[in-house]
């Protein structure tokens, strides 16, 4: 190019000639020949139809409680007409000289001191029919039948002093432990307590069973007997009362004062999760065996269970221990209940069958006690009496059963208000 020529008309040629080249190229690109034509791709398969969702099904909320008693006829009692209610009237009798004062109970008592201390088995039943109504005892979950133990009045042997044998302590109410009634703050929650110990300025749960061991000496707490033995001082602190025999052939008699407040657990149930005994064996023989072959592990299977009783001294007598309703309890005829589904002195039919058998065992019975381990609707703990035979019995009991409250007419159960 003459350098010469205008530079507009330079950079116009160079466009012109730039484009022409480009030109040229994407003719060549637009028109390729026949041996370079590309393969024709199929076309993609259609995707699938998503699936459709089902909606959301809301939870169902949970089905509401049963009532813990519901109405029922005395033809719903199983073999009413063949027990002898008569057999019942000395511990009727008894529980009446409680509830005599309550309102609720006044005409039924009244009309039961009426009839004087043994009523024929007519005139007993006729008495019941008349000034009661049965009450079924039912589970929240709708399920009318439940666990039916027994319990006993034992005799251990020890002494009022420290020697020989006689070394394992047994513990009267200790001087630091709080009871902390949540009833009078709470009246929902009255049969609820708590038992604590102060630290600084806080309350605290109070000691454990291992705790209280380790204290020792220094638990601030009377020593009203010194026991020979441990596994039976246990057992008497699972029953809640029984008699010692003392080294001079004299007895004398505790009552349950207190309780550590914490939860009884079975040591029954842990050795059978520890694998130590099958569920069949572990009763109270079985376990007795079970801690004199293994004396070395004794502490740590009485441990498993933290609660721990403290008794009072009690006059000494013929008649049976003292129960949580305050009375006498009557041997084959009084029953340890959950107060807050069953009244304490109540009348309840019992239905279930005898140890270790599927025959049945159904009578008339009095709540007139109540026990740690006793919680729940249809729950209940047969007082089978006093001594060794009593204790097989009550050892061998863990059997189904159904229970029926019976409750003066007019009355509406506490559980129901």
């Amino acid at each position: 190019m003459h350098p010469m020529i205008p530079a507009a008309i330079r950079r116009l040629a160079l466009a012109s000639t730039v484009a022409l080249i480009a030109a040229g190229c994407a003719h060549q690109t637009e028109a390729p020949g026949p041996e370079a034509a590309a393969p024709t791709c199929p076309p993609p398969p259609a995707c699938p139809a998503c699936p459709v969702c089902p909606a959301p099904t809301p939870d169902k909320p949970p089905a509401p409680a049963a009532a813990p008693l519901q109405r029922a006829d005395w033809s719903a009692l199983p073999n009413w007409q063949l027990d002898d209610p008569a057999a019942a009237w000395p511990a009727l009798r008894t529980s009446c000289s409680k509830l005599v004062r309550q309102t609720a109970w006044k005409n039924a008592c009244t009309a039961a001191e009426s009839l004087g201390r043994a009523p024929s088995g007519a005139d007993a039943r006729r008495y019941f029919e008349t000034h009661f109504v049965p009450w079924r005892l039912v589970n929240p979950d709708g399920s009318m039948q439940g666990l039916i133990t027994g319990y006993y009045e034992p005799l251990i042997r020890g002494s009022r002093t420290r020697g020989g044998r006689n070394t394992w302590p047994v513990h009267g109410v200790p001087r630091d432990m709080l009871t902390i009634e949540l009833g009078d703050v709470y009246p929902e929650l009255k049969h609820l307590r708590l038992r604590g110990r102060v630290e600084g300025n806080k309350v605290l749960p109070y000691f454990t069973r291992e705790e209280l061991e380790q204290r020792g000496a220094q638990l601030p707490a009377p020593i009203l007997f010194w026991a020979d033995d441990p596994i039976d001082l246990f057992f008497l602190q699972v029953q809640g009362s029984g008699r010692i025999q003392l080294p001079d052939g004299s007895m004398a008699r505790v009552g349950y004062a207190d309780q550590n407040g914490h939860p009884y657990q079975s040591i029954g149930r842990w050795l059978v999760a520890k694998g130590e005994l099958s569920l069949d064996k572990a009763s109270m023989d079985g376990i007795k065996r079970w801690a004199q072959d293994n004396p070395h592990r004794l502490a740590e299977m009485l441990n498993a269970n933290p609660s721990y009783v403290f008794f009072r001294e009690l006059p000494s007598s013929n008649d049976g221990p003292i129960g949580a309703q305050g009375v006498p309890l009557t041997e084959g005829r009084s029953i340890a209940v959950d107060p807050r589904y069953v009244p304490l002195g109540a009348p309840v039919f019992l239905s279930t069958t005898y140890p270790l058998s599927d025959r049945p065992l159904n009578r008339l019975m009095m709540a007139q006690d109540t026990g740690g381990a006793i919680k729940g609707v249809v729950r209940g703990d047969f007082f089978w009496g006093f001594g060794p035979e009593a204790g097989r019995e009550a050892g061998r009991m863990r059997q189904q059963g159904s229970m029926w409250v019976l409750l003066p007419r007019g009355m509406t159960p506490p559980a129901l208000q």
